[in-house]
């Protein structure tokens, strides 16, 4: 995991109709700025062994003063079924991102 940053899974769902994994997760960085999509994206692909491409950060949200911040993730079983669900802006940030 990168150095500054410390996850937990505050929940963790199954969402069988739509076939993704569905988390809501706390992110303490001292010391550091919020973390970026993608950071997050390379922390939760280590920690959970899941493909970059395939975690989706819908949100991250942060209190001012605070070292803490939240974030919703959708993990998807396929590319395919999350270019079909995912908002466009979603998927436009995280192609941003890695420069597509």
């Amino acid at each position: 995991m990168k150095e500054g940053y410390e996850v937990n899974i505050i929940w963790d769902r199954e969402n069988k109709l739509v076939e993704r994994k569905e988390l809501e997760i706390e992110i303490s960085h001292f010391g550091k700025g919020t973390p970026t999509r993608l950071e997050l994206r390379k922390i939760l692909s280590s920690l959970l062994n899941v493909p970059e491409d395939l975690i989706f950060v819908r949100n991250i949200r942060s209190e001012y003063g605070l070292n803490k911040s939240r974030a919703r993730i959708h993990i998807y079983e396929n590319k395919e079924r999350a270019l079909e669900l995912e908002p466009k802006h979603i998927v436009r940030k995280h192609s941003k991102e890695r420069g597509e």
